[in-house]
């Protein structure tokens, strides 16, 4: 089953018996990073100097990526603030912040219609409504955690989509998450290493450093907020 950059952070993400997510915020994050880096791979979009551009509508056969770029292509294309469109896109930052509540769900939903996790509701204090994915099929989860394991603990050589994944997860803070049974200190270095590789082109780093600066500035802003 070939799964998606987003999918496979969601999955890493998920607690297998409660359904929610572990590092929910850095979480959501991660998973919207991983979307739009797989339109960049594709070469649909493109982030430079900190601003996103669709600049090849063709569909890339993944409904849920093809979904993605129709969303993004409109909203890219629509000027901020009502004024003009800037001749150079908008911020990449922006879309991420816009899109990545949507993201999340719509990745959650395709990992139900996989059968990979259940849909669960509930209602916290009897009165909000929760949902929760736990795993019903942990085969895919497994042998992704069988991959990870293989490139950032015992040192095989990754190919350019574990790369991809292991630099997201890096940018997102999500080292626990990916390797729940090793200290951070354990997988930091090696993942550092791998997502700061000259492997990439320029684009494909441009959204990878563009989701660490948001993740940056929301831990600021969280921060700031729990302490004033």
């Amino acid at each position: 089953m070939t799964v998606t950059l987003g999918e496979e952070i969601m999955l890493l993400t998920l607690d297998d018996t409660s359904g929610a997510a572990k590092g929910e915020s850095s979480a959501r994050w991660g998973v919207t990073g991983g979307i739009l880096l797989e339109l960049v791979m594709a070469d649909r979009v493109t982030v430079t100097g900190g601003r996103i551009e669709a600049v090849d509508p063709a569909p890339t056969g993944d409904a849920l990526l093809d979904g993605r770029l129709e969303r993004l292509a409109r909203w890219a294309g629509k000027p901020a603030g009502g004024g003009r469109k800037p001749s150079r896109g908008r911020k990449a930052a922006d879309w991420l912040t816009r899109d990545h509540a949507h993201g999340v769900q719509d990745v959650l939903d395709r990992l139900c219609a996989r059968g990979l996790v259940t849909e669960e509701k509930h209602r916290a204090l009897g009165l909000f409504p929760v949902r929760r994915y736990p795993e019903a099929d942990g085969s895919v989860e497994r042998e992704l955690r069988d991959r990870l394991a293989s490139v950032v603990v015992h040192g095989a050589e990754p190919d350019a989509r574990m790369r991809a994944l292991t630099a997201l997860l890096h940018a997102a803070g999500l080292h626990r998450q990916a390797f729940p049974d090793l200290p951070k200190k354990r997988v930091e270095p090696r993942m550092a290493a791998i997502a700061e590789g000259q492997w990439a082109g320029d684009s494909v780093r441009e959204a990878i450093l563009t989701l660490q600066t948001v993740m940056t500035a929301v831990t600021v802003v969280t921060v700031v907020t729990a302490t004033s």
